[in-house]
């Protein structure tokens, strides 16, 4: 199938009748209906990923990019990377680095580009001039453009005209129709000048994209528009289109918000001979509010989740399902998976909205399934890297991981969690709203029985031996005093831990257990060993809890 068919066209444009056109139409029907040969499916894919080294890489630019890569991935095509710094004001080396460096950490690996090369190199735009320069000649004499020598006084007068008409600012010069004489009069004067493309002024295109379907424009709202600039610098549209063309690109994935440049550059590949890629233009990621995604909105740059802890393969896995889906429920892929199922059609016309809370959820699934010891590495890197843990070989750090890693979702969140673990809130959990049906609960007969426990070394002799000897004296410790169930476990969570709510309450005061005596936590954890958390217990005035506060007070009294 043809990609794009163009009617009322003028000579230079017919490039190929359509194959279906019947002869009885006549003469003059066949050279009306034109159309460049679209990219053959059968051949090749090649698709580009084609960032502006002006800023970070922006996840909506992550997503592009991770289409292009899958569908090279999938199709056995290849992936190529190259770099459009055509506007030499904002783009920085700086930038560059780190576009490249945020594709890689995504694992979005590409077969050519500027800093590996390959056939159809070079891969900066910055350093293709010559080649703009040499197609744009090729225009000049095929009569596809013409030099325009309008001011830009003049250029804004006739935008004025256009506005007051209600009409498309569209070029109206005299330069399109002027005779050599004139043209040449310019020239030796040194009048600056541009190159203009030369479109047809009646008419419209056709495309079939990919994920939008049939989308059509008509020429006369389009004007002649400028290919290559007074000071020699071409314009982005004519770049675009040479690059794709010479780089033999066969399926151009990129955003909608590029969906209007598709008429422009439609027109130059008729102009130049090259055959028509394939469009696929994408929706654009939505905030929340369906607004498009920017800075206001929160963190919006690969760059920066990578910095708040993400994994990549989390990134890559929801950056996937903002606008497809593989027809089934499953949210969990890898990039093999997703490589195996992706296809094209599958992808949404409308906007994705960006959830960050969804990511972060998906963030935890991904973190949870790397291999046991990958994680416990992770955690323990950064629990010293922070100062919260010591160097120490006393297994803590596994331990400390297993527990918590069902509650973390980010890597950073790991400080908190097993701060968190080794804290000890007593004073404002029993002040809170949620501790008065355990206070009431004769809370104070147990944290007395505890002490005395503890005292004894029985308690301390039982968490010696580990998760047998805890259960071990639990269920002894009930029996006792007549507990079971939440009647036992919700006191001795609060008094033992210092909290309401946690992990399973044997591994975490086995844990604290542990700190205490093997000298692993370093003094960035603010640590409440055993000792002093029963110093604490035994110096709360329990009577008072009973007692009913005013609204000011916040803090638990201790007995004087």
């Amino acid at each position: 199938m043809a990609a794009s068919t163009f009617m009322g066209s003028p000579s230079w444009l017919r490039i190929r009748l359509l194959p279906s056109a019947p002869s009885r139409l006549g003469r003059r029907a066949l050279s009306s209906r034109v159309c460049a040969a679209a990219a053959d499916t059968g051949g090749p894919v090649r698709v580009r990923f084609a960032p502006s080294p002006t800023g970070n890489l922006h996840v909506g630019g992550a997503r592009t990019a991770l289409f292009n890569y899958l569908f090279a991935r999938s199709r056995g095509g290849k992936f190529v990377l190259r770099v459009e710094d055509t506007d030499l004001e904002r783009s920085t080396k700086k930038s560059e680095e780190a576009v490249l460096s945020d594709l890689a950490w995504l694992g979005l690996d590409w077969d050519e580009g500027p800093d590996i090369g390959g056939e159809f190199g070079p891969y900066r735009q910055s350093e293709r001039n010559s080649l703009y320069k040499q197609h744009a000649e090729k225009l000049m004499e095929s009569g596809a453009v013409y030099r325009c020598f309008c001011s830009s006084e003049e250029l804004e007068k006739m935008k004025e005209t256009s506005n007051r008409m209600k009409l498309p600012p569209v070029y109206m010069g005299k330069w399109a129709t002027a005779s050599d004489a004139e043209v040449e009069q310019e020239l030796e004067k040194g009048t600056p000048y541009t190159y203009r493309f030369r479109v047809p002024k009646e008419g419209f295109l056709k495309i079939n994209d990919l994920i939008r379907g049939e989308v059509s424009w008509n020429l006369n709202t389009l004007g002649d528009f400028v290919i290559m600039r007074s000071n020699g610098q071409p314009v982005y549209n004519f770049c675009v289109t040479v690059d794709d063309a010479t780089m033999r690109i066969s399926h151009v994935i990129r955003a909608e918000e590029h969906l209007p440049n598709t008429l422009r550059q439609a027109l130059i590949y008729k102009a130049l001979g090259f055959a028509m890629p394939l469009f696929a233009h994408v929706s654009l990621i939505l905030a929340p509010d369906k607004s498009k995604l920017s800075k206001r909105h929160g963190a919006t740059s690969v760059g920066q989740y990578k910095e708040m802890g993400y994994l990549p393969q989390a990134m890559v896995n929801y950056l996937a399902l903002l606008g497809w889906g593989d027809g089934t429920e499953n949210e969990f892929f890898t990039i093999d998976d997703l490589v195996e199922k992706f296809t094209i059609n599958r992808v949404n016309k409308s906007g994705a909205v960006f959830d960050a809370t969804k990511l972060k959820w998906m963030n935890g699934q991904h973190l949870r399934s790397l291999p046991s010891d990958l994680l416990i590495k992770d955690f323990e890197d950064r629990w010293r890297n922070t100062g919260i843990l010591l160097e120490s070989e006393s297994g803590f750090a596994k331990e400390a991981a297993e527990l918590l890693k069902e509650g973390i979702d980010l890597i950073t969140d790991a400080d908190a969690a097993l701060c968190n673990l080794l804290s000890y809130p007593l004073h404002d959990t029993l002040s809170s709203d949620e501790a008065k049906p355990v206070v009431e609960d004769k809370l104070s007969e147990v944290a007395s029985a505890l002490i005395s426990a503890y005292d004894s070394g029985e308690l301390g002799q039982a968490l010696a031996e580990g998760d047998d000897g805890w259960k071990k004296w639990v269920k002894s410790f009930g029996k006792t005093h007549k507990r079971k169930g939440k009647s036992l476990f919700m006191p001795l969570r609060v008094l033992l831990t210092g909290k309401l709510h946690g992990p399973a309450m044997g591994s975490a005061i086995l844990l604290v257990h542990k700190a205490g005596v093997s000298g692993v936590v370093g003094p960035q954890s603010g640590f409440v060993n055993l000792d002093e958390r029963f110093k604490i217990l035994k110096e709360m005035d329990w009577d008072s809890l009973h007692k009913e506060e005013s609204p000011a007070e916040s803090a638990i009294p201790v007995a004087s």
